[in-house]
């Protein structure tokens, strides 16, 4: 544990533990009211969160697994102006939680096999000024969760084969999702709100039927990520037992032709018809 300490750093340790119940367990890598870190290339698994940062500033976090941990693979706390990249976070509880923090930047990291009734690869709770690019969001319950998160560029992601690629809750406004590619996901989009402030353009959606007739790579026609299904699931879970099921069809097919409930500014209005070239390995 570090605790006011400035310009320090933790490198190259493989701490590996058994814990069984998260009350009971120790954080890998816990830094309080610090400054100036540097954390890289270190490997951790079986503790409560990987690693931990409250009130932690101006500080790097490289190079890391962080894989079977309880709750988070990494977990920020009130902490401003840190970055953390190339890092791997897989199976973990509940992946990675940036909450009550400004200024973070998080690029080309793998969020992998974050799985359960609550878990996802991030969440962002009570976030602003951030940005989150060219990072991998594969086989989670849910990619990103997003709560009270203002003016963040979400940009250049990939999300393939989660359960919910994004949930978008209404407290979220100001924020940027463009050039991410949606491949394989159960649903690309997820809202509790009619109306948002939020934009999304010139994202590959391989859910998208529309045409492009003037073959400038851009769908002419705009595409709506949030399915009436998709809402009905996320308000009542049992629903998800008509996955797949011919109801469900024509249920989405109807909300198409007359859209009446699904959010009606919730879209892309330029999706591309090919995958953006986001120069990350998945």
């Amino acid at each position: 544990m570090l605790s006011a300490c400035n310009h320090c750093t933790i490198s190259g340790n493989r701490l590996n533990a058994k814990g069984a119940i998260e009350q009971n367990a120790g954080n890998a890598i816990h830094a309080w009211k610090c400054d100036s870190l540097i954390i890289k290339d270190n490997w951790m698994r079986g503790h409560r969160d990987g690693i931990y940062l409250e009130f932690v500033g101006h500080s790097h976090i490289k190079g890391n697994t962080s894989t079977g941990n309880l709750r988070y693979g990494l977990h920020f706390m009130f902490s401003h102006n840190n970055n953390y990249e190339h890092n791997r976070f897989e199976q973990n509880g509940a992946g990675v939680a940036v909450m009550y923090s400004r200024e973070v930047s998080m690029a080309h990291n793998t969020f992998s096999n974050n799985q359960g009734s609550a878990s996802y690869g991030l969440l962002l709770k009570e976030i602003t000024n951030s940005s989150i690019n060219h990072n991998v969001f594969k086989q989670n319950t849910t990619g990103i969760l997003m709560d009270g998160c203002s003016r963040s560029h979400i940009e250049q992601n990939v999300f393939q084969q989660n359960g919910w690629a994004i949930k978008l809750q209404a407290s979220c406004d100001d924020n940027d999702l463009r050039q991410n590619n949606f491949f394989g996901n159960t649903f690309d989009l997820a809202t509790s709100v009619a109306h948002t402030d939020n934009r999304l353009s010139h994202n590959f959606w391989d859910h998208y039927e529309g045409y492009d007739l003037d073959k400038n790579g851009v769908g002419d026609v705009p595409y709506r990520p949030v399915s009436l299904y998709a809402m009905l699931a996320d308000e009542m879970p049992y629903a998800m037992m008509l996955w797949r099921s011919f109801c469900v069809y024509l249920l989405d097919r109807a909300e198409k032709v007359i859209p009446s409930i699904s959010p009606d500014n919730v879209f892309d209005d330029s999706p591309l018809m090919k995958a953006y070239d986001t120069g990350t390995t998945y």
